[in-house]
């Protein structure tokens, strides 16, 4: 994996020497502990202000060009913070995923706003989306990354963090392309139009039965949603949803107090694998709500959702705790094995996870890159 051409550390933007983490941070933060002096001493040893201004020479009246970035070293330090003992499952690569896929989400073919471009999520407003709960702590995660390579975009920086973490976890390896600018101010979001709505709902348009088969009524609707108003509205075909929706959910977990969802996917959160496509046709699948308190008599309480949420475990009422690792799925999880139009390539990616590989990181790529003009 390499970083963007072109692109390197010259001295006047060449940091300090690495950032040193400490594994026993109670709070998961982590902050930076520098064994050099700080990089804004660095800079004013050297005149700088620490942050880049335009130059204008007295006689060329030329503006200079704005510091380059060394993106390998940028690498670098993500690459000390992904580990991380205290944070859920010991890696914060699942996390940075899902701000990456969420920056790059609300994209829209159709008016060309929207993407991983501007870092939107910085500001109140789309960060207040209901679907981004709990992705603060992925910026703040980032933030000292951001302070210590000031020339780095947040729009980079986020998206870079993210293929970091999916290469570091065994997962494929993306050809990082830089050029991302951030928004100024919040203005972006009444000027081009934005809303609410872009990401997907794990459980609109669902009814409050189930049918015959176990399924929300509704689960069509719902389909439709994922497919139509969110992935279509970008660019994707079914291919590319399926590929997305196994690869980027086989990482991290549900937080009650976030999402209002509840659990992980897989048994291995923190690891590329193709277990969200094989366990969701392989195992059992059961419904549950907040008032199924046989989940904690059972050693699944972590799988109980918040009042008012739905998903599907692989738990069953009256089974003995430990028959099998506590998953869930959500209902919008569950829509790839019920719609016809999704099975098939479900299906393909439970049998070869290296199919699997090779088709999220092309599809997750295209994602990160919606409306850049890469």
């Amino acid at each position: 994996m390499h970083g963007g051409k072109g692109f390197g550390g010259g001295e006047a933007t060449r940091d300090p020497g690495p950032t040193y983490y400490d594994p026993n941070d109670p709070k998961g933060k982590q902050q930076a502990i520098h064994k050099a002096e700080s990089f804004a001493e660095y800079l004013a040893k050297r005149g700088s202000a620490g942050s880049w201004s335009a130059v204008v020479s007295p006689r060329s009246r030329a503006v200079a060009s704005p510091p380059a970035v060394d993106y390998a070293a940028v690498r670098k330090e993500l690459k000390l913070m992904m580990d991380n003992p205290s944070w859920d499952d010991g890696s914060l690569a699942p996390i940075f995923i899902r701000l990456a896929w969420h920056s790059s989400g609300t994209f829209d073919k159709a008016s060309g706003t929207g993407g991983s471009n501007g870092a939107g999520m910085r500001f109140s407003t789309e960060a207040a989306d209901p679907e981004n709960a709990g992705l603060n702590a992925a910026r703040a995660f980032l933030e000292p990354v951001k302070k210590r390579f000031p020339a780095i975009s947040y729009s980079d920086l986020w998206v870079l963090a993210a293929y970091v973490g999916l290469e570091h976890t065994g997962g494929p390896a993306i050809q990082f392309h830089p050029g991302r600018s951030d928004h100024q101010d919040e203005n972006y979001w009444k000027e081009k139009g934005m809303s609410y709505g872009r990401l997907p709902a794990a459980e609109k348009y669902l009814g409050d039965e189930v049918d015959a088969e176990g399924r929300v009524v509704g689960w069509e609707r719902l389909s439709n949603h994922v497919r139509h108003e969110v992935f279509y509205r970008m660019g994707f075909n079914d291919q590319e949803i399926v590929a997305l929706l196994c690869g980027g959910h086989v990482y991290g977990r549900a937080h009650p107090k976030a999402s209002g969802y509840a659990g992980p996917w897989v048994e291995n959160p923190t690891v590329f694998s193709n277990e969200y496509a094989a366990d969701m046709i392989e195992d059992e699948w059961f419904l549950v709500g907040h008032e199924d308190t046989w989940l904690d008599e059972q050693g699944a309480a972590e799988l109980r959702p918040a009042l008012g949420k739905r998903q599907y475990v692989n738990q069953k009422r009256g089974g003995q705790a430990g028959d099998h690792p506590n998953q869930m799925m959500l209902v919008s999880d569950m829509i790839l094995a019920w719609d016809p139009g999704f099975r098939p390539h479900l299906e393909v990616y439970a049998q070869s996870e290296e199919r699997l590989k090779e088709d999220f990181g092309k599809a997750f790529k295209k994602l990160t890159e919606l409306g850049c003009g890469f």
